[in-house]
């Protein structure tokens, strides 16, 4: 019996073994994932809970330029369109005299050629009047914090910064979700380990329930 039991809890310690290697593993891991993006995210937090005393400093650039009479024939017109692309001439010339890359983007077609460029912490345009060939451009910068806040919330960030948050919100899945199971495993050493839990568990609850109608 003695031997039976001295195998039985053997194969126990090499699974608990096993388990908390895994775990830790997986969690530092995750962590190590997640390290950048966490400090990121939580600094940009604090920023957008108190956006209105962290104020913005914009800096607006304004230029303009008058389109030549060759590229003009190539836009000109007063037809409405939506969603349609500069001819590539047309926006090469806009790039080079400007300063603007409008390659590949899309503007709303009627008397003027409207395209809006909005990007993380700023934003920008290009119009072109379809009949005199006058070209406006503008650009405008918020800042840094802004700029961050913007990829907080991944405003205007495209596609690639999309991919990275989710990959980011999986691995901090990951992290939590590893670290629960290391304190479940650790919390008969522990005893504080889940009143802690179900205090952060309850904290935000009460908050919500009380303070947020």
């Amino acid at each position: 019996m003695e031997s039976a039991a001295r195998s039985h809890n053997s194969k126990m310690g090499s699974s608990r073994s096993f388990w908390l290697k895994q775990l830790h593993q997986w969690h530092w891991i995750s962590s190590a994932m997640c390290l950048v993006g966490m400090l990121l995210f939580a600094i940009t937090g604090f920023t957008l809970n108190h956006a209105g005393q962290i104020e913005a400093q914009a800096t607006t650039v304004h230029r303009s330029a008058q389109l030549p009479a060759s590229l003009l024939k190539a836009v000109a017109g007063d037809d409405e369109r939506k969603g349609v692309a500069l001819p590539g001439a047309v926006a090469d010339w806009v790039s080079s005299s400007l300063g603007f890359d409008v390659a590949g983007r899309t503007g709303d077609w009627s008397d003027e050629i409207y395209i809006s460029m909005p990007r993380p912490g700023g934003d920008a345009w290009v119009s072109i009047d379809r009949e005199t060939g006058k070209v406006e451009a503008e650009r405008t910068s918020r800042g840094v914090i802004a700029y961050l806040n913007d990829l907080h919330k991944g405003r205007h960030a495209g596609p690639a910064w999309g991919l990275f948050i989710d990959v980011f919100a999986l691995a901090c899945v990951i992290f939590s979700i590893t670290g629960l199971l290391l304190l479940k495993m650790h919390a008969a050493q522990r005893g504080a380990t889940w009143p802690l839990v179900a205090f952060g568990l309850v904290l935000p609850l009460v908050l919500a329930l009380l303070f947020i109608h």
